[in-house]
């Protein structure tokens, strides 16, 4: 895997900008359900790997020798740590897609698949 940087990020973020383009020209709804779907996989989506990310910052600033010891720096660690339970409660999200699959199978008659 190649380091990480920056660069690599934005690319990801890119990625989630034109899903969102793609989104908005109206697609069909099974295919944009099946491209946001890895995104809101109960384990490994978007929601779980923020969260967990936020969580690994919190830790390694406040692990990290050089940072300073004060009130103001717990209060931010604080904040990212919050703000990481607040993503990861976003996880149920999967569960909205299931419905609304099912709702689509069930008003188009088919048992599986939705295009």
């Amino acid at each position: 895997m190649p380091a990480l940087t920056p660069d690599t990020i934005r690319t990801a973020t890119e990625t989630l900008s034109h899903l969102t383009d793609y989104l908005r020209d109206d697609p069909a709804p099974g295919e944009a359900l099946a491209l946001v779907e890895p995104l809101l996989d109960e384990y490994t989506g978007l929601p779980v790997q923020i969260a967990d990310a936020l969580r690994a910052l919190a830790r390694a600033v406040q692990d990290h020798p050089d940072t300073p010891r004060s009130a103001e720096v717990d209060v931010l660690i604080m904040k990212l740590r919050t703000a990481a339970w607040e993503q990861a409660d976003q996880h149920t999200l999967h569960y909205v897609l299931d419905d609304l699959r099912a709702l689509y199978d069930s008003a188009s008659g088919t048992e599986s698949g939705c295009d």
